[in-house]
């Protein structure tokens, strides 16, 4: 799993950057600083954050071995059936440690091409592998698919291989709590509290105590399906080396990105997801100004977290910004030249935030202990002058995403043009997400004072 070995790798760091702090202290044989108290405090929250989201995924990876242990130990027959099955028991096969159909093998058979095979040409060999992989996928894999949508699971290397895919993908999508879909159905309901219980002092002994049952409703949000389709020459499903690698990369690219400008910038309607942006009820803060600076940019970021606090009762841990934002707040400096938003931890300077401007997605930066992710999926033509672009903070427990497993989950291929040899690939995935259950959760940064910035 690359995301858990990305947050073993940051958790090392952060372990050797107090460590480094903690050494230097004892070789000048002297207490830490404030300073360095501080940074050692703010270390320890980044571990502690980072510690949880390495339990999760580490579970995660349990399971999916045991998933896999069930698989290889399936078993069809049972040795203690009386003498009238030994015939049938003889017919019967015991699968016991042996690969996946399709894998990541050279040599391993080409899932595409046996899902042609096997629907246009019903070649019985193909036929039979992708009987086995569908049994193989039953013990991995809960079909959330409708009865109006027939098709087969993605082998698990094939949308592996696919997820780091240029693009602008999923950032913020791959850091939502993440919940699976139910096995039917296409809404979500989930409680939301409307009126609170109510307590107060006691006038005197004996008499009536304050009284508010508690009420509720349901939020109700539909289940979107997210999709997308290639034509494919029949001479490359033929022919072709590695055509699955290629066609499962571009389609779970285009279907990766489509969800995450989806629950950032979704409507809601039209079958879109009701995105970030579009929540009715989040926090507003306003950022006006024609000539913007990160300096003025800074009390708004504290704003929008404030608001969270102080709406929610609850600490946001997240910033969503476009990447060009995040290089405007790291490209700024003060009178003396020296960086506001530090390039290095641990360098003390007028800095409101540390850390280096890393790769795309997880950047390292922080403002107020809260990490910043860049996410190209945000809107860059926003405004009456179609040129702002938006910040978010934001509180990911509170923000729920529903998926059927791997990007997409489902293919299927139709022969719609025959007479040309080319076959249609047509894949999916079920997803739905919840961010307005606590509007109070978002805080949304906006206006002239996030224009497109000049470096």
């Amino acid at each position: 799993m690359k995301l858990l070995d990305q947050l073993v790798s940051e958790r090392a760091d952060v372990a050797e950057t107090m460590n480094g702090i903690l050494d230097t202290a004892a070789e000048e044989t002297r207490d830490l600083t404030e300073s360095e108290e501080t940074n050692i405090s703010d270390l320890h929250g980044q571990a502690e954050k980072l510690d949880t989201r390495i339990t999760e995924l580490r579970d995660i990876q349990v399971a999916n071995l045991e998933a896999a242990k069930l698989r290889a130990e399936v078993t069809h027959g049972d040795d203690d059936d009386d003498d009238e099955g030994d015939h049938e028991n003889a017919l019967r096969v015991r699968v016991k440690e042996e690969a996946l159909t399709y894998a990541d093998v050279k040599g391993s058979p080409s899932f595409f091409r046996d899902i042609y095979n096997s629907q246009m040409n019903h070649d019985p060999q193909a036929q039979a592998r992708i009987s086995r992989h569908s049994d193989e996928m039953k013990v991995e894999y809960r079909d959330g698919s409708t009865s109006n949508y027939a098709g087969l699971v993605v082998p698990q290397y094939l949308t592996d291989l696919a997820a780091e895919l240029a693009r602008a993908g999923r950032p913020f999508a791959n850091l939502c709590t993440s919940l699976p879909l139910p096995n039917d159905g296409m809404s979500i309901n989930i409680s939301r509290v409307t009126t609170g219980a109510t307590a107060a002092a006691q006038a005197t002994e004996n008499s009536a105590v304050s009284e508010q049952d508690i009420d509720d409703t349901l939020l109700t949000v539909d289940v979107r399906t997210i999709s997308g389709q290639q034509d494919i020459s029949r001479q490359a499903l033929d022919r072709g080396t590695g055509i699955d690698s290629l066609i499962m990369a571009d389609l779970s690219g285009a279907i990766a990105t489509t969800l995450d400008d989806g629950i950032i910038n979704g409507a809601g309607t039209s079958g879109t997801l009701l995105g970030l942006k579009n929540i009715t009820g989040i926090n507003a803060v306003t950022y006006t100004d024609a000539s913007p600076t990160v300096a003025e940019l800074y009390p708004k970021l504290l704003d929008a977290i404030q608001k969270i606090n102080s709406n929610r009762f609850a600490g946001p841990d997240l910033i969503i910004m476009h990447p060009r934002r995040a290089a405007f707040m790291a490209a700024a400096v003060d009178g003396q030249s020296r960086p506001l938003v530090l390039p290095q931890a641990n360098v003390p300077s007028n800095a409101m935030g540390t850390g280096p401007v890393a790769g795309y997605g997880s950047t390292g930066m922080q403002v107020a202990g809260i990490p910043i992710v860049t996410d190209a999926n945000i809107q860059t033509d926003a405004g009456s002058g179609n040129n702002e672009d938006n910040i978010f903070v934001v509180r990911r427990a509170d923000m729920l995403l529903f998926e059927s497993p791997g990007a997409p989950s489902m293919v299927r291929m139709d022969q719609t043009l025959g007479g040309n040899l080319t076959v249609k690939m047509v894949a999916w995935q079920y997803a739905c997400f919840i961010g307005g259950r606590y509007p109070a959760s978002v805080s949304m940064i906006s206006g002239t004072g996030l224009t497109t910035p000049v470096f």
